[in-house]
């Protein structure tokens, strides 16, 4: 499980500007064996969000708990626990496919046997096959994204991060990537999934989580946000809740 509770995030300003308060107020809990849609506006602090949740940044105030652990203060027992990714593949560009997964891999300190055997298998999973030897810098921008993927799950962790993974790919890309993501559910994962696209969020998530303005206005299933906005469909019931929430502090 992992839970943000009552997290903030204020950047400062320039020299003569003022500080900008990304996160106001951002409270939510996916746990195991769930995946979570975290939707809302462009600016409204879902990324400043999820790389709290990966460690990446601190939060100016608020808590991550990790399975239990405190992100903050205990950080690296709890930082292996999550793969995330974000907007950017964060891949190698002059090494392979493989060669990249497996680089990932000995950092989370897989080694022999078992870290080829795991480079394998994510390669097969995610369709990779025929470019597993080329280098990266060569790949479209969809296999690229499908190796980033298997380097961020190569040590099989159980709290899974996903900033937007399908933006960019055509259709055949996105269903392999949504496809994973739900065989990676059966493991027992808690997977955050940040996405546009509504008909993603009605076809693998559980549980939704709107945030607008820096600030979490709903937690909970589609019917539960349904009735909550007393309207009819994804598209209407985020629609409401965004402009209701739109002057929130």
């Amino acid at each position: 499980m992992i839970e943000a509770v009552g997290l903030k995030k204020t950047y400062p300003g320039t020299a003569k500007g003022q500080p900008v308060q990304a996160l106001k107020s951002v409270s939510f809990t996916c746990r195991q064996g769930q995946v979570l849609g975290l939707i809302g506006p462009n600016g409204a602090g879902k990324t400043t969000t999820l790389r709290i949740l990966s460690g990446a940044i601190t939060a100016t105030d608020g808590e991550v708990r990790v399975k239990g652990l405190s992100l903050m203060r205990e950080h690296m027992a709890a930082r292996r626990q999550i793969g995330f990714l974000s907007g950017h593949t964060g891949l190698y560009l002059r090494l392979s496919v493989r060669e990249n997964i497996e680089y990932f891999g000995r950092a989370y300190g897989l080694r022999g046997a078992a870290l080829r055997a795991r480079s394998s298998e994510l390669i097969e999973q995610l369709g990779l096959q025929q470019y597993a030897d080329q280098l990266v810098d060569k790949l479209s921008f969809g296999n690229k994204q499908r190796a980033a993927i298997a380097r961020t799950v190569v040590h099989t962790p159980e709290i899974l991060i996903l900033d937007e993974p399908t933006t960019g790919l055509d259709i055949l890309g996105a269903k392999l990537v949504n496809d994973f993501v739900r065989e990676y559910k059966r493991s027992g994962a808690a997977i955050i999934f940040s996405t546009h696209h509504m008909h993603e969020v009605e076809e693998l998530c559980d549980e939704i989580c709107i945030i607008n303005n820096g600030v979490s206005a709903f937690q909970g299933a589609l019917p539960q946000l349904l009735s909550h906005t007393g309207t009819s469909s994804l598209h209407g019931a985020y629609l409401h809740t965004v402009t209701a929430t739109d002057t929130s502090v």
